[in-house]
């Protein structure tokens, strides 16, 4: 008999584990039981506060627990490949944080290991679970936009002063502003003309031996482009523009909307604005626990729920080696750097 609430535990405290614990306790098909930590007291405390049954002094003990059906894993994304494969070993599923690895290599190989496992795997790319999400792929869709031709993204913040101390800025934890912040951009430009590049480029400042601030550029099939900046020397930005040969669609937070009880974009013609969209009542961090946890009472393991986040991975090794190189790379039919 299908369990009438999936079972999930946390691996980890960051502070991205709250929201989501918080979306874990809203979602109508799941419920969360327990919370692991290196550190048993805080583990204890992280629970307390956020009322939460079982706390675990180590990952490996919340693995081992027999009620978990799920875990969502926010640790730093270098270690992102070695908790998805134990706890795919394990038998659980998994919700990874963003960005899915460190390279395509090692998120092939968390695929691999979820699938010989029959676990589900997803990236926590929360926006595409959002009801405006689909109601901007409708329009896109059915030709409003006229035929695809450019989509420019950007998702930027600005520190005054380097935390030095924080993963973003720490190479050995896989930190850096493409992996944290493009790869939000790449995502939704691979979404919008659901297809994968042929050729990239990119150029970027580094602090503290990461990518501070990148801006790349993606060449795909049947004359399209595509462009994206990111960085952590900016103000807050994160908008895209999905331009075709009739219109373009403006959405100007993409990644989380202003008002979280209302989501907006604009479609914009040769005369102005033509039409602004709201979409009301849609928490999307509870819709993609709720996707994701419909998704592991299926039975099988469906690759679709992680192809983007692989093909996000290979732009992303792409545009690194892009900036290693300063050349444009060229991309196979797959998406795959040659």
């Amino acid at each position: 008999m299908v369990k009438t609430k999936v079972q999930w535990g946390v691996l980890g405290t960051a502070g991205i584990a709250k929201k989501v614990g918080e979306a874990i306790k809203m979602a109508e098909n799941a419920e969360l039981v327990a919370v692991a930590s290196r550190s048993k007291t805080r583990a204890k405390q992280w629970s307390k506060n956020n009322q939460v049954e079982h706390a675990y002094g180590s990952y490996d003990e919340l693995l081992a627990d027999p009620r978990i059906d799920a875990v969502y894993i926010p640790l730093p994304p270098s270690m992102h490949a070695e908790w998805t494969i134990k706890a795919a070993d394990q038998g659980k599923h998994v919700l990874c944080e963003k960005p899915l690895s460190v390279t395509v290599d090692e998120a092939i190989a968390m695929s691999n290991a979820c699938k010989t496992n029959q676990v589900q795997l997803m990236d926590g790319v929360m926006w595409v679970h959002h009801d405006r999400t689909s109601k901007m792929l409708e329009l896109i869709e059915n030709g409003s936009l006229g035929e695809m031709r450019r989509v420019t993204a950007t998702f930027t913040f600005n520190w005054d002063q380097i935390p030095y101390d924080n993963i973003r800025v720490r190479k050995e934890l896989g930190g850096g502003s493409l992996g944290d912040l493009g790869y939000y951009c790449i995502r939704a430009i691979l979404w919008a003309f659901n297809d994968c590049p042929t050729r990239v480029f990119a150029t970027a400042r580094y602090e503290n031996d990461v990518d501070y601030n990148l801006t790349a550029i993606l060449w795909f099939d049947g004359q399209r482009m595509a462009s994206f900046d990111c960085g952590f020397d900016t103000g807050m930005r994160k908008w895209f523009e999905i331009a075709g040969t009739q219109a373009s669609l403006i959405c100007d937070d993409f990644t989380v909307p202003w008002k979280p009880e209302t989501a907006r974009f604009w479609i914009h013609r040769a005369n102005g604005k033509d039409m602004e969209h709201r979409i009301s009542g849609c928490a999307q961090e509870v819709k993609m626990i709720e996707c994701f946890s419909a998704a592991t009472q299926n039975g099988a393991f469906n690759s679709k729920l992680i192809v983007d986040a692989i093909n996000t991975m290979n732009v992303c090794d792409a545009l690194k080696k892009s900036i290693e190189l300063n050349q444009v790379i060229d991309l196979n039919k797959k998406g795959i750097p040659i």
